[in-house]
């Protein structure tokens, strides 16, 4: 059995500037704001602000929002959303910004609803794995990077700071109720960004189509079935479509950053691979990427305005996928060479030809497109050696939510050769 979710969705240049009728007729009348501040600089949040005022819906403005949530900012955004409310509770929420600010909402929805500790709902072993003890209230979110597909998914993710790790919350209740997705807010992003960004899409794409079937999980009682179901054929369908757009304008979303078809392409590709990885689930690339994140010492990336060592997710989760896919290949062959095919374009890509080796076709055409863009070339140019390799194994072990999505067992030898790999893609 798999259940499939995703929220309504509206899509368009100008679509934010229906904000206020979108609130409004959910019956939302007091809006808690959330966005960061680099997005608050430009003026988008005011803009947000206004629509909602002219649709008679109250509101108030949490700008601080951390890039790549951490437990403590999580923290701090829900006390802060306690403060701003007052007397009166928000009886809504409305997201704008990435995925660290849609992320941020959520967390912040189910805090001031449910009540307990952050760490009572990260999933186990991490934390205790709850379910939210009462209904959340209704999410808006509103995307401006083409990435983490937040707006269609139950999930949010975050770096636990003492134990040097991401993991995450993930039930349907955090889902929102309403996408509002406007290429426009994307024109301005930096290269770097937009190539990290899209390596998320890349990747939630590939992992969910590639994770293991819905039919060979237990079927779970209803009252404890779980957001990731596995691969599934509407999922499927999603990833497909989200491949397709990526092979056609991602390239030229990152090298020519004001083509607006490319960056609506892009929009779109992220939202669809929300609503494919949403619901199937993620695996090795992403549970390999949270120790990545979780443990890094110097690195900067660039694009990026932060005062704090920090890989962006799209980066961490992209430099173990080519060695995770050789990995999965022997799962489903065919199934991994429709995905390198799609993810080229159905057309040769850099190493990635149709000559190539099954098992060698998505790898390449992985590596080809994350050298056209500037991705780093593997684990080592983010500041790990070889000697950390079983640390960073350790950290991928604690996410055992994700790699119970794979299609194979993943053991820690296994990991520990995937990393090895990943140590210099090219």
């Amino acid at each position: 059995m798999f259940t499939w979710g995703a929220p309504p969705l509206k899509y368009g240049p100008g679509a934010v500037d229906e904000i206020g009728y979108d609130v409004s007729r959910l019956g939302v009348r007091r809006v808690l704001v959330l966005t960061d501040p680099r997005i608050a600089a430009t003026g988008l949040a005011a803009r947000i602000g206004e629509a909602l005022k002219a649709a008679g819906v109250d509101h108030e403005l949490y700008d601080q929002v951390h890039c790549e949530p951490t437990d403590d900012s999580l923290r701090a955004a829900a006390a802060a959303a306690t403060e701003l409310a007052g007397a009166e509770a928000f009886d809504g929420f409305l997201a704008v910004g990435g995925g660290s600010v849609i992320d941020t909402a959520k967390a912040v929805n189910l805090l001031s609803t449910s009540g307990g500790d952050l760490m009572d709902y990260i999933n186990k072993p991490v934390g205790g794995g709850l379910a939210p003890r009462k209904p959340t209230k209704p999410l808006i979110a509103v995307p401006t990077t083409a990435g983490t597909g937040s707006e269609s998914t139950p999930v949010c993710v975050l770096d636990i700071l003492g134990l040097k790790v991401k993991s995450g919350i993930s039930h349907p209740s955090l889902r929102p109720v309403l996408a509002v997705v406007d290429p426009l807010v994307t024109l301005s992003l930096p290269a770097a960004v937009t190539a990290a960004s899209g390596m998320d899409i890349v990747c939630h794409a590939l992992e969910s189509y590639t994770a293991r079937p819905y039919t060979s999980f237990l079927r779970h009682a209803a009252d404890a079935r779980v957001a990731y179901n596995g691969s599934n054929p509407v999922s499927d369908t999603w990833a497909e479509k989200a491949l397709a757009l990526i092979a056609r304008s991602f390239r030229r979303a990152v090298l020519v950053g004001t083509d607006l078809a490319a960056r609506s392409d892009m929009m779109m590709a992220a939202t669809f691979a929300g609503m494919g990885f949403g619901n199937a689930g993620v695996h090795i690339p992403h549970a390999c990427a949270y120790p990545i994140a979780g443990m890094v010492r110097d690195y900067r990336p660039a694009g990026y305005d932060v005062d704090e060592p920090m890989v962006p997710h799209g980066q961490s989760v992209s430099l173990t996928a080519p060695a995770a896919f050789r990995f999965t290949f022997p799962t489903d062959p065919d199934r991994h060479v429709r995905a390198a095919s799609l993810l080229s374009g159905g057309r040769s890509s850099g190493g990635a030809t149709a000559d190539a080796a099954p098992a060698d076709r998505l790898p390449e055409a992985l590596v080809a497109l994350m050298r056209d863009i500037g991705i780093p070339s593997g684990v080592a140019a983010v500041g790990f050696t070889s000697n950390e390799v079983d640390a960073l194994v350790e950290g991928a072990l604690k996410q055992q939510r994700l790699l119970n999505v794979a299609p194979r067992e993943v053991t820690a030898e296994d990991l520990a050769g995937i990393f090895q790999a990943s140590l210099e893609n090219w």
